[in-house]
């Protein structure tokens, strides 16, 4: 092949021609004519291949506003607000959605268009773009103007009257919070619903000496913190759990800070006393190290020794907290006839009625028929409301606990609710989130470096409200060990979507949903794509099933049982993939079986397996310090006489979790 007739076929000038083949691994030299047709041929393959390389550098470059030289072009400054889609970050930057996709996926967030993402995330993205992120505070000057209002309600001294007090119950995972709650309210939750984690409103009230009580029942620390973020703390009395056996743990800590911050007095529950092990002095020791002296120290904690299990002390521990409500009596009041203020408990989207939600009015009294409100935003209008008993009730006082059906969306945990009787603008549905989406958090892990080494198992979590997800979430992660880390790629509220399959398909990870059912095009995908995805109504079912999957995916440890040393001293066969050598044992011994290491002047050579022994002519299968024998040893012919043979055995240990 002429080398001019190459170039015309190329499309470049020969002299281009020239200069390139070099980078492209080809050398004719500057002076040739013609060239053998194989190798032309060759060369216009590889000149193809650098063409679709270059597109695809150009085409990188564009979407990172990169110029030729590679130098990030700055494209200014965007506003990204706490969350959004995708599909809306992309025409944030005005660009492809597509483009958008690669690049959340190169930062390792496998994201649909229709998925939302945090701003943190899409920070990231946008300045690995060129971009200049800003976070836009959205509603940030109304959300401080509701907040005023309501602490303005809520402290308006007109009218006001004793109002039940609000209790809730936190601690550590397992120091039996929901076996307490049980005990209290007098109904067995564990064994009547799924795995103990309550399915119902979210709160109940109970009667004493008179005197109502109301006990909200769903949520964990990250819950009650968000309920007590917009200018309403939603509980009055805090009792903290703590486990006589088992003492100040890590969440017992965070449970008692965040009371603290919340500005409300706790009252110390000593659990599980029944024990043998319990040792209650020692968990009034460690209190004490946290600055929570019980009275009998001196100090002002109200501490009761109880066992939930064995109903023991229970209604002790109901005085001392009516004691407690009694020194604040000043602060838990309301005005019945004010205005409407009420906090979001718990939320989700029921198969049946739509998005529902449990509301805990701080003041006024909510009616059938009301016009809701959440953060400037018309909710709908109260087509019926159910108490913690299922019933239908036509209004709702301070401190009543009130599923409320009739939303257009499910709110988020922590939403002030207030009502108006004027006339409303409709909100358009997409301001209020999209009902099959709901809530559905991504994460981007930042420790990833911390566990090398370690079995990753990522899970997408879908569950039916936010205190079953707390639960799940808090007893998963307690079967992270050094080999094993469970990972939470996202998780949410709501039945499964088709984007939590595409996230599935596209990580690998396990797709669980509890006590929620994936939507017909979502089950239908799944099937499509050969995606599993595992539903669960018990807690104990699904962390069996999700050990299991660990302890499948753990790799075996192999434990080196050292056996002896021999030197060789003669070769007598050597094959192409083994030989017979005759040696003599340094030390210990050698097995039949075992593995051989060849040393030679202390360096490694190669290894292999030890498959037959004969002393003599008889075969052994062992052979001990001093003595002689001839071995077959299977594996690179590389032995020398002089070589020293280490010797010993692998064993795989499995381990479990």
């Amino acid at each position: 092949m002429n080398v001019t007739e190459l170039s015309r076929k190329l499309r470049i000038s020969t002299e281009e021609l020239r200069e390139k083949l070099p980078e492209l691994g080809f050398d004719i030299g500057k002076k040739a004519i013609k060239i053998d047709d194989r190798l032309g041929h060759r060369i216009i393959k590889a000149w193809g291949d650098y063409q679709y390389r270059k597109a695809q550098e150009q085409e990188y470059l564009k979407i990172r506003h990169k110029d030729e030289k590679g130098e990030l072009i700055e494209k200014g400054e965007v506003k990204i607000p706490p969350v959004l889609t995708v599909k809306t970050f992309a025409s944030i930057l005005n660009l492809p959605a597509t483009d958008v996709i690669k690049e959340l996926m190169r930062n390792g967030v496998m994201a649909s268009l229709n998925q939302r993402i945090d701003y943190d995330t899409a920070a990231i993205i946008a300045e690995d773009l060129g971009y200049t992120a800003v976070e836009q505070k959205v509603h940030e000057e109304l959300a401080l103007e509701k907040d005023q209002k309501v602490k303005q309600i809520l402290a308006d001294d007109t009218a006001k009257l004793p109002r039940p007090p609000v209790i809730v119950v936190m601690g550590h995972v397992d120091h039996g919070k929901t076996k307490l709650l049980d005990a209290i309210r007098k109904t067995n939750v564990v064994a009547g619903e799924a795995g103990g984690i309550t399915q119902h409103i979210g709160a109940y009230q109970i009667m004493r000496k008179g005197k109502l009580i109301t006990f909200i029942d769903t949520p964990g620390h990250e819950a009650f913190t968000a309920m007590r973020s917009r200018g309403a703390n939603v509980a009055d009395i805090a009792i903290l759990v703590v486990a006589a056996n088992d003492s100040v743990k890590p969440q017992t800590i965070e449970a008692q800070k965040i009371a603290e911050n919340a500005g409300i007095p706790i009252v110390v529950a000593i659990n599980k006393i029944d024990l043998p092990d319990a040792n209650i002095e020692k968990v009034k020791q460690d209190l004490a190290q946290h600055n929570l002296l019980t009275e009998e120290w001196g100090g002002k904690t109200i501490c009761v020794p109880i066992s939930a299990k064995q109903n023991e002390n229970i209604n002790e521990l109901l005085e001392q907290v009516l004691l407690v409500a009694e020194m604040s009596v000043d602060k838990i009041v309301a005005n019945p006839d004010g205005e409407v203020v009420g906090t979001i408990i718990e939320s989700h989207v029921d198969k049946g009625f739509g998005p529902v939600a449990t509301v805990l009015v701080k003041n006024g009294t909510l009616h059938r028929g009301d016009q809701m409100m959440i953060n400037g935003d018309f909710y709908g209008k109260i087509r019926a409301m159910h108490n913690y008993l299922g019933q239908e009730i036509d209004s709702a006082g301070p401190s009543v606990p009130a599923q409320l059906v009739g939303m257009k969306s499910a709110p988020v945990v922590g939403d002030i609710l207030e009502i108006t009787t004027g006339k409303v603008k409709k909100t358009k549905a997409h301001k209020l989130g999209n009902k099959e989406d709901t809530f559905m958090q991504n994460t981007v892990d930042k420790d990833d470096e911390h566990d090398e080494g370690a079995t990753k198992i990522n899970i997408i979590l879908r569950s039916d409200v936010l205190g079953s997800q707390e639960a799940v979430i808090e007893s998963l992660e307690k079967l992270n060990t050094e080999d094993v880390k469970i990972k939470f790629i996202a998780r949410g509220l709501g039945n499964i979507t088709e984007s939590d399959v595409m996230s599935a398909d596209a990580t690998g990870a396990m797709l669980v949903g509890f006590s929620v059912v994936p939507s017909s095009s979502a089950a239908s995908l799944a099937q499509e794509k050969g995606v599993e995805i595992k539903k669960y109504k018990i807690i104990y079912e699904l962390i069996d099933a999700v050990r299991e999957k660990a302890n499948e995916m753990i790799k075996a440890e192999v434990i080196r049982e050292d056996l002896g040393q021999a030197e060789v001293i003669k070769i007598f066969k050597k094959q192409e993939k083994s030989m017979i050598v005759g040696c003599r044992v340094k030390s210990g011994s050698i097995e039949k079986g075992a593995v051989a290491v060849i040393l030679r002047h202390e360096e490694f050579i190669s290894k292999g397996k030890i498959v037959e022994l004969q002393i003599g002519k008889e075969v052994v299968s062992n052979v001990v310090k001093g003595q002689e024998f001839g071995m077959q040893f299977d594996g690179q012919p590389l032995v020398e006489v002089g070589d020293i043979l280490d010797v010993y055995f692998e064993k795989e240990i499995k381990k479990r979790i």
